[in-house]
């Protein structure tokens, strides 16, 4: 770890502390939950997104995540979620994309009344082959409440610097604003989300400028099975990526156009267990050869929850 990352570490465990003995003296407790999860996933191209490469070959992986979160009320209004995510991926050929990824987060959480304020933040690690390949820091301050009885809207703007190793050409920082709209059919057993950001992002080398505007649809369903609560998710995200200098390899802007689809079934086996199934589609278009290609996900997980 870089200092900055051991000092993001250390504010993230003086955080809990704080929160700890916040809640002790006001008699309140802190609510913590804990996740698992170990599945298998088939890749039909072996890509790594963030650097534009992509192996045009499939292979199978093991996967691996743990979460971990702590919520507790700071007053009558103000709530604190305090976060760590750990997600692993091992494939069987392709050992030098394997990943190892660490998330810290944090939001706090302000009631206005009929408005609700919040600030997050989080920060990311990536490895490679066990060695360092992004850090990645976001802060984002969010507005939100509800519209009618049905329709609920949230809106952020999102500061995000990113540091990715030996390329330093592609370090950049990025500024984004986001709305979020929720229609309820029934509450959170079925409901809509739609979502547009656009985006802003400034790199170190200006062939890697690039504005961009992002639309998401998503719908969840809940539903009753075996006496408990499967959830069904269907979510569709498209990306229009104009980059706004000229990119060498083809003497020209460069354009891309990305769609990805996904299905994601959870069905419960106990109280605290679940089997996830999960299928996804993404067609990256691009006049960039080495961006333009097309992947297919599928995989499964058993996830335990306490």
């Amino acid at each position: 770890m870089t200092e900055n990352s051991i000092a993001t570490v250390l504010i993230f465990l003086t955080g809990i502390y704080a929160a700890a003995a916040f809640s002790q003296e006001d008699n309140d407790s802190i609510a913590f939950v804990a996740e698992v999860g170990i599945g298998g996933e088939y890749d039909s191209n072996v890509s790594v997104d963030e650097v534009d490469l992509n192996s045009s070959q499939s292979d199978y992986g093991l996967t691996l995540d743990a979460k971990l979160g702590a919520h507790t009320k700071l007053s009558d209004n103000t709530e604190l979620d305090l976060s760590y995510d750990y997600s692993q991926t091992n494939y069987s050929e392709f050992s030098l994309v394997n990943r190892k990824t660490h998330i810290l987060g944090s939001s706090l959480d302000f009631d206005m009344g009929k408005l609700d304020s919040g600030v997050s933040f989080f920060y990311i690690q990536s490895r490679l082959d066990n060695k360092r390949f992004l850090e990645f820091y976001r802060v984002s301050p969010s507005i939100s409440g509800f519209l009618a009885k049905k329709w609920f809207a949230r809106g952020a703007y999102v500061y995000s610097d990113k540091i990715i190793e030996n390329r330093s050409e592609r370090d950049a920082v990025s500024q984004s604003a986001e709305l979020d709209l929720y229609f309820f059919l029934r509450g959170l057993r079925r409901y809509f989300n739609f979502g547009y950001q656009y985006k802003y992002e400034n790199a170190k080398a200006k062939e890697f400028d690039y504005k961009s505007g992002n639309l998401k649809v998503r719908y969840i369903h809940r539903f009753d099975l075996f006496s408990k609560v499967a959830t069904l998710q269907l979510a569709l995200r498209y990306e229009d990526r104009s980059y706004l200098s000229t990119t060498p390899d083809i003497d020209k802007n460069r354009d891309d156009k990305r769609e990805r689809w996904r299905i994601d079934l959870k069905m419960p086996v106990t109280e605290k267990a679940a089997v996830q199934f999960y299928a996804g589609y993404s067609d990256y278009d691009s006049n960039l050869p080495r961006a333009d290609y097309t992947q297919n996900i599928l995989g499964t997980r058993f996830v335990y929850r306490w």
